[in-house]
């Protein structure tokens, strides 16, 4: 198939005497081998971060919308998701969206040689707020938190995240009454 490379016009107007004189032979499978792995690839610490960033809109999007659930439904967040167990278990619902919000203002740490934390408060400028969304799904057997970063991950068809925090126990409250835990 014909095409150019570039720099190829400039040897064939110096070589003169032929079109292709100055051309050098080369393979022609262009793309052609690995053809399904036409795809970049993200640095990890790109690719948190761009979660990070997708995660913020997703929340300020949800915290500022008219309409909670159409917000999730044009998000793809599912109102149902499948249970645990060899045979799936039953289906679990979405029954709360939990925001937390968090501000860390200090950390601790084994001492060395001790058995008391090494505490380092953070100065002012240093303490962050930290927003966490997740979905609780219910059935009368589990519970299951997913992260919203876990949602996005899946969503996108990136790597597989950690797994939801999943808790065999009957949720409090839930029952044939319909009460929500």
């Amino acid at each position: 198939m014909p095409h150019d490379h570039p720099g190829a016009g400039l040897r064939r107007e110096v070589s003169g005497s032929r079109p292709d004189a100055g051309a050098r032979p080369h393979p022609h499978g262009h793309n052609r081998g690995a053809a399904e792995h036409l795809h970049s690839h993200m640095d990890p610490a790109d690719e948190a971060e761009e979660l990070g960033i997708l995660a913020e809109q997703f929340v300020d999007g949800f915290a500022g919308a008219r309409d909670k659930a159409a917000y999730l439904r044009l998000m793809g967040v599912p109102l149902e998701i499948g249970g645990v167990g060899p045979s799936g278990g039953a289906a679990l619902k979405l029954v709360d969206v939990e925001l937390t919000t968090r501000w860390q203002v200090g950390t601790a740490s084994p001492s060395f040689g001790s058995a008391e934390l090494s505490y380092l408060p953070f100065p002012g400028p240093m303490i962050q707020e930290r927003t966490d969304m997740a979905f609780v799904y219910v059935s009368l057997r589990e519970k299951r938190l997913v992260d919203l970063r876990e949602f996005l991950r899946s969503r996108d068809g990136r790597h597989a995240a950690p797994a939801a925090t999943a808790d065999p126990t009957p949720p409090a409250g839930t029952g044939r009454t319909g009460a929500r835990p």
